[in-house]
């Protein structure tokens, strides 16, 4: 439950993130004496190849989707087969000993430890992976409006103006 908080505070970070670099507008000095009306112009020419060149558009940003969770076994099966086999191998050393049903009590409770401590292993795994993969489509799209932004800086000062 915890691992789709992260997923869904991550993803929103990421929507108000991409609409604020969107919001951080540069500011552009005409340096030979363009109107406000060629300004307007330039700026939407430039806005176009700036997302033709750079793939990214930052009116429209990717939305940061959660990787497929992979499959998964049934919650408390990992437990469930430690208790069952650490039992039966109780059972079945402690026959040898003279007392199987000690030795099935003792056995079930090892391994009833061990698969849920497996369990949340592999839980651990599986959220630090989706974590990872996030970030990965995190520094990519932050990546796309660098190249984006470095695009139009160029087009629009190939165009007679000083981009800040």
């Amino acid at each position: 439950m915890t691992f789709k908080w992260a997923v869904l505070t991550i993803t929103v970070v990421t929507l108000i993130a991409g609409r604020a670099a969107l919001a951080q507008q540069p500011f552009i000095y005409p340096t030979k004496g363009q109107t406000q009306q060629q300004l307007e112009f330039d700026k939407g020419q430039c806005y176009t190849w700036g997302v033709q060149q750079s793939g990214y558009d930052p009116a429209n940003p990717p939305i940061a989707t959660p990787p497929p969770q992979p499959m998964q076994q049934a919650d408390g099966s990992q437990p469930a087969r430690g208790l069952f086999g650490g039992a039966l191998l109780g059972a079945g050393l402690g026959a040898i000993s003279g007392n199987a049903g000690e030795g099935a009590a003792i056995g079930g409770l090892f391994g009833l430890m061990r698969g849920a401590g497996r369990q949340r292993q592999e839980q651990q795994q599986q959220q630090q992976q989706q974590a990872a993969a996030m970030q990965q489509q995190q520094a990519m799209q932050g990546q796309g409006l660098n190249n984006y932004q470095r695009a139009f800086r160029a087009c629009m000062n190939g165009r007679g103006y000083n981009v800040d």
